[in-house]
């Protein structure tokens, strides 16, 4: 009996070669009905092949060190903050590290030297004042002279710096700035130049791609850094004999609070946005590649399920004959484990393909840097390919079961007439998600704050799943009420239309109901952003009260002196500073507890409405000192704050603090669901210094004097300008454009990838109506009357479709808008409405006229001929 079960499990797993050549001889002989699911699987595996290149360049790949390739190893501080032993958060902001570290670490056997090192952010200026930027525009940070050890840089010309006006450059630098031994270098430390004599001319060992390089001497970059106390990152040359990784586990066991870095992870620590880069793609690659497989899963199985509606008499005579549940759960197996293998082989060269235009999109919008590799490894490709199969074969037992379980005396019976109602417990499913929906969108039970408005968007997949149980009883009920509008003509092309359409209403919802689920997707997805972005545009140009606005280079920002000198300037009534950055605030959550990200911004507090006007809607924003935090309602409600009660907050450095709700306010969409003392968050950014600085003018004041006045007192910052309120609005907001980006990406392949599967329906449940159009050609019908006729069907689908689709969206974008803006009106952006139109008239539409074509080929005669044999 142990042997039989193993020989079982075995013909499951693996196919039989005599059921592999009954699968390929049925492939064969009715290669449209596994059309569908060759063109599901090769897409899937494209998508899934393209997730895993990118889920391994995110977890081997990485960028060569620079400034550290001497180091054996590089060590940091922890940069990310774990919220369970598999998911993290980046910190915004480099974490530093107490600068007695590079002492300890000194101390561990097998260290030849530990060189602590800082990075300050600089504008180095040209003779015409214009910024000399990195190659490819990197930042040019500067460096104390002990640091250069870690490459090695060599003085080729010069001497290294000692006194605290002197530097030392890279070579690349000072040939493109002009700069020879002994001439004057303006340099701006945030927004203030000094001039620094030139005492060298350093070479590295490599060439500078992501960076230019310059140095102090090392009390100078101390000073510089404005943390004497702190260092960025520390640099460690091993002793003769000692390896790289033998040396990190010292370290790592005599330090354990600090992260030791060896190979290429060397550059995580030397270049921040690398790191982030990989977090953020291994994260999405991994939560997207899930996800589809589970959306091949279903994809297959539904083309499949109409595949084997299609073959239901030859099964039926399968099972009259005396074949064997096992041997019809063979065949279909065998049959869907050829169709797989196949489909995700042609798959895995177009995922390649897909993973490097992912890639471009991930850098065009800031996520990745430009020189971030991809790794193309046999591992992602393999995966897709077993993956892909097993979904497939999966999918297939799935679908089978019930043509399986039929006795043979009644095989021939469901073979000849298809079932007219609808199962019990299908309808039971569809009825009940409707008000378990409607609860989750406008009922108020979903978590207050963000939750309310994540809740709304995620309940959409209630509202799909309720489509897909009652989406042929919807399309009947509608056509009865309303299908004479959708086909008015009194032609014999209408006629046949609306009788066809009354007759096999349940093959037309086949086709309906994927295509209305993907409108419902794609609209909560388009008009979900599209409010998200009017109702920050709102509430940041309603409550922008300034009437100027200084910003600089986003790398060098406006330091706090620039502050000092705008509130003399005669004219001016109001100067706020705006420092950007994240918080991260941990709450109590069920049993545990849960830690959420919002934008955040720090401002003085001193007469802020008549810079910046939050909305307060409970406690004074006036007492924003020291450390207190206001929080937009969003944020109240999901930490559950309340005005005077403490909360614990992480900043973007990972700074951690209890600091008292002093204020709630409703514009946080705008201007970040944070605010802080500007002091303290300044403190705690890695350039410390401001995104921006908003004037106010004084009662009176000329605005064409006052901006004049405004640029005098700048004069002396040259990277500082003096722009109009247009300048910050204009500038980055505070929420995630990258991430909103990243996610239109994956929602518009899942998006892409269920219209495929749409088309597949539309094509497969056409192309099997050969022998229906043969037979109403045979009795008069026209080639033009039949394409007519197929027309008004059509009409049919993509009414219905967008009526569904309609219906089914509007709950879910009532209740996100609720939850983000008080509003019970989404923002839908005309733009938006028709693409979804035009999108789902050419899927329905295009398919269905192409597969129409296709169809009526053959003389009809030799069609109902063919489908005779």
């Amino acid at each position: 009996m142990v042997i039989r079960a193993v020989r079982r499990l075995i013909g499951i797993v693996i196919p039989l070669p005599r059921d592999l050549a009954l699968a390929w001889s049925t492939i064969r002989g009715s290669k449209e009905g596994f059309a569908g699911s060759f063109v599901a699987i090769v897409v899937g595996s494209a998508v899934i092949a393209a997730c895993g290149v990118l889920l391994q360049s995110g977890l081997s790949n990485g960028v060569t060190p620079e400034r550290y390739a001497g180091a054996a190893v590089t060590i940091g501080a922890p940069q990310s903050f774990w919220l369970d032993e598999s998911a993290e958060v980046r910190y915004r902001e480099r974490v530093t590290l107490p600068a007695d570290t590079v002492a300890a670490v000194a101390a561990v056997p097998g260290v030849a030297s530990a060189v602590g090192d800082v990075s300050i952010q600089v504008s180095l200026l040209a003779a015409d004042d214009d910024v000399v930027t990195g190659p490819h525009d990197f930042p040019v940070l500067g460096h104390g002279w002990s640091a250069a050890a870690l490459a090695p840089f060599t003085v080729d010309q010069g001497r290294a710096p000692t006194g605290p006006g002197e530097v030392v450059l890279d070579a690349d630098l000072a040939a493109r700035a002009g700069l020879v031994i002994d001439s004057t270098a303006q340099i701006v430390v945030g927004s203030t130049p000094a001039a620094y004599q030139v005492v060298g001319i350093a070479a590295a060992p490599a060439t500078l791609d992501r960076q230019s390089a310059l140095f102090f001497s090392d009390d100078q970059a101390t000073r510089l850094s404005g943390r004497p106390d702190r260092v960025d990152a520390i640099g460690v040359l091993a002793a003769p004999g000692v390896t790289a990784e033998d040396l990190a586990e010292r370290i790592q066991a005599a330090v354990p609070e600090v992260v030791v870095h060896t190979g290429a992870d060397r550059g995580d620590v030397e270049f921040l946005d690398v790191g982030d880069a990989r977090s953020l793609v291994v994260e999405s690659a991994a939560s997207f590649g899930g996800t589809m497989v589970l959306i091949v899963v279903f994809v297959v199985a539904s083309t499949l399920a109409l595949s084997v509606r299609q073959r239901r008499r030859e099964l039926a005579l399968l099972r009259a004959i005396g074949t064997t549940p096992r041997q019809i759960h063979g065949m279909v197996s065998a049959e869907m484990t050829l169709v797989s293998l196949a489909g995700a082989l042609v798959g895995v060269l177009p995922g390649i393909a897909l993973a490097y235009a992912m890639r471009g999109v991930f850098v065009l919008v800031g996520a990745a840097p430009p020189d971030f590799a991809l790794q193309v490894g046999v591992l992602p490709l393999l995966a897709a390919l077993v993956l892909c199969v097993i979904s497939a074969r999966l999918a297939g037992w799935l679908v089978v079961r019930r043509a399986a379980r039929v006795s043979p005396v009644e095989a021939l019976g469901d073979a000849a007439i298809e079932p007219k109602k609808l199962g019990k417990v299908r309808l039971t499913i569809g009825v009940l998600l409707i008000p378990l929906g409607l609860l989750l969108t406008l009922g108020n039970v979903a978590s207050p704050g963000d939750s309310a408005a994540d809740t709304a968007a995620s309940a959409v997949l209630l509202f799909v799943v309720a489509l897909g149980c009652l989406g042929p009883l919807l399309f009947n009920g509608v056509l009865r009420l309303c299908g004479r509008l959708v086909n008015p003509g009194t032609t014999a092309s209408s006629f046949l239309a609306r009788s066809n359409t009354r007759a096999n209403w349940r093959q037309l919802s086949a086709a309906a109901t994927p295509l209305a689920m993907g409108v419902t997707l794609a609209a909560v997805q388009v008009f979900g952003a599209s409010t998200t972005l009017a109702g920050a545009q709102h509430q940041l140009a309603e409550g922008l009260r300034a009437d100027y606005a200084l910003t600089a280079p986003s790398a060098a920002g406006v330091s706090p002196e620039v502050v000092d000198a705008v509130r003399q300037t005669p004219g001016v009534a109001v100067a706020t500073p705006v420092a950007r950055s994240q918080a991260l605030l941990t709450f109590p959550s069920e049993d545990s507890t849960a830690t959420r990200v919002f934008a955040a911004q720090g401002v003085t507090p001193d007469r802020l409405s008549e810079t910046i006007d939050l909305a307060v809607t409970q406690g004074d924003i006036a007492e924003l000192r020291g450390e207190t935090v206001a929080l937009s309602r969003i944020a109240a409600e999901t930490v559950r704050g309340t005005v005077g009660e403490t909360i614990e907050l992480r900043l973007g450095d990972g700074h951690l603090l209890n600091p008292r709700v002093v204020a709630i306010y409703e514009n946080g969409l705008g201007f970040g669901d944070v605010t802080l003392p500007n002091d303290l968050v300044v403190a705690h950014t890695t350039a410390q210094v401001n995104s921006a600085v908003l004037v106010s003018a004084a009662d009176g004041a000329d605005p064409t004097a006052l901006q004049q006045a405004l640029r005098g007192a700048v004069e002396r910052f040259p990277t500082v300008q003096v722009g109009d309120r247009e300048r910050f609005l204009a500038a980055p907001g505070v929420g995630g454009a990258g991430d909103w980006a990243l996610n239109l990406l994956f929602q518009t392949l899942l998006l892409g990838y269920i219209a495929i599967a749409v088309v597949n329906t539309l094509v497969m449940a056409t192309t099997a109506r050969v022998r229906e159009f043969a037979m109403l050609r045979l009795i008069g019908a026209s080639r033009d009357q039949v394409r007519k006729m197929v027309s008004g069907e059509a009409r049919v689908v993509v009414v219905m479709a967008l009526l569904f689709g309609s219906l089914a969206m509007i709950p879910p974008l009532v209740g996100f808008s609720l939850g983000l803006t008080q509003s019970a009106t989404p923002s839908f952006s005309l733009l938006g409405v028709i693409a979804i139109v035009a999108v789902t008239v050419a899927l329905s539409w295009g398919a269905i006229t192409v597969a129409t074509r296709f169809a009526m080929r053959a003389a009809p005669a030799d069609a109902i001929g063919e489908r005779s044999c």
